[in-house]
């Protein structure tokens, strides 16, 4: 394997906070570009105030933060603002999600920018982007998920939509960001030129539909997919089960799938039955087949017994798993999905790894997410000021440093 990670040499500062933005230079960090977070004083990013907390460290900044240096300045004052535009200078990659203007108010929009180095991918993720009615609202994930139509399909028909508890806008927004600083990357080595990406939680979560907005369209509004519950109406059987101790999926809505499934819950007569034998047919006569599958997970000893009667005849199906039984997964312990990192003050921690692999390259372990300021100096040298103008700027407020780990 070779030795350079794909994104290396890549620089990148990571104006951004919370999720969207943080996951998205987290992604890039891992890949192995440079990552320079920059922080306010003495608040710093709003997700170090997020849970879950051990000590007085955010686990959720921990790992959407690892693999960065961190640098906590005061923009406000000229001398931080000068030390921002310097870093700029020869960055490659500016990534923010501040509510659209913000940043131009302040100095830091992409026009501010692209003067001081056009050849810089300036990415901007927000709730409902930079233009359009709507792009001066503020907004969150949550407020993506219910505006696209996807928050109305969930849950039980009558009852309020769940919550997702996994934040799908902001995670889908920031791999969409990640793809798109790289596709601009690529594209910059051709032209020479940087550009101004921009994101919207909105528009990412829009295009996720793989069929809610085509089933309207197409039907000239005749069909609005609603909640539907525990399957999908349009493909029985593709759904969730209950079994005696838990709950398992089972995914045979292919003729094939469920003419062997047919043959295990009910013997040759119904994988015989003519009505079952076609996707048209199994959604007409959806509830007698959901009523069948059901009878029969209910009958065995457990839901692992289901499971393996099902994978014996090749039916796909899985566990509806806890959070304990994932990390408990020999697949996810071979994939490497949760690292391992040595915390100077919480000793070993183990935290979700990015599923990013390469056939050229071993990624190395990512860095301990940065303290507030921890790499102020480093930073600066680096951007050619001395430690007098660097303990002048700690004096005067422009650096900002939170207290060493001890």
């Amino acid at each position: 394997m070779t030795a350079q990670p794909p994104l290396a040499g890549i620089k990148v500062v990571d104006y951004s906070h919370f999720l969207a933005g943080p996951y998205l230079s987290r992604c890039l960090a891992g890949m192995g570009a440079q990552v320079i977070k920059v922080e306010r004083p003495t608040i710093g990013d709003a997700g170090r105030t997020h849970p879950y907390f051990i000590g007085d460290e955010s686990g959720f900044f921990l790992q959407q933060n690892m693999g960065k240096k961190g640098i906590c300045v005061d923009v406000k004052k000229p001398a931080g603002m000068a030390m921002i535009r310097k870093l700029v200078e020869d960055a490659d990659v500016f990534v923010e999600n501040y509510r659209p203007g913000a940043l131009t108010r302040l100095g830091l929009g992409y026009d501010d920018l692209k003067r001081i180095n056009p050849r810089l991918v300036y990415c901007s993720l927000s709730a409902y982007g930079h233009t359009g009615p709507k792009s001066a609202k503020a907004g969150f994930g949550l407020i993506a998920e219910a505006m696209s139509g996807a928050m109305a399909q969930l849950g039980v028909p009558g009852n309020p939509p769940p919550l997702l508890r996994i934040p799908i806008a902001d995670m889908y927004a920031g791999i969409h960001g990640v793809a798109a600083v790289c596709a601009a990357l690529l594209g910059r080595a051709n032209s020479g030129k940087g550009q101004h990406i921009d994101l919207a939680l909105y528009d990412c979560m829009v295009s996720m539909h793989d069929y809610a907005i085509q089933c309207f369209t197409l039907s000239d509004g005749e069909e609005l997919p609603e909640q539907v519950g525990y399957d999908l109406p349009t493909s029985t059987v593709y759904g969730v089960f209950p079994a005696k101790d838990g709950h398992l999926v089972v995914a045979a809505q292919v003729d094939d799938a469920w003419k062997r499934l047919a043959r295990l819950i009910g013997g040759e007569a119904l994988a015989a039955d003519q009505r079952f034998h076609s996707s048209a047919g199994r959604n007409r006569h959806r509830e007698e087949a959901l009523g069948l599958i059901k009878a029969w997970t209910l009958a065995q000893p457990s839901a692992s017994a289901c499971i393996a009667a099902l994978e014996a005849i090749d039916v796909p199906c899985a566990p509806v798993q806890r959070i304990d039984e994932v990390l408990a997964d020999p697949q996810i312990e071979a994939r490497g999905m949760v690292m391992e990192q040595d915390h100077p003050t919480l000793g070993k921690i183990r935290l979700p790894n990015l599923p990013f692999r390469f056939s050229g390259h071993s990624p190395s372990p990512m860095g301990i997410a940065p303290r507030l300021g921890e790499h102020n100096a480093e930073v600066a040298r680096s951007l050619g000021y001395s430690d007098d103008e660097i303990a002048a700027m700690a004096e005067d407020g422009v650096l900002y440093q939170q207290p060493a780990r001890t």
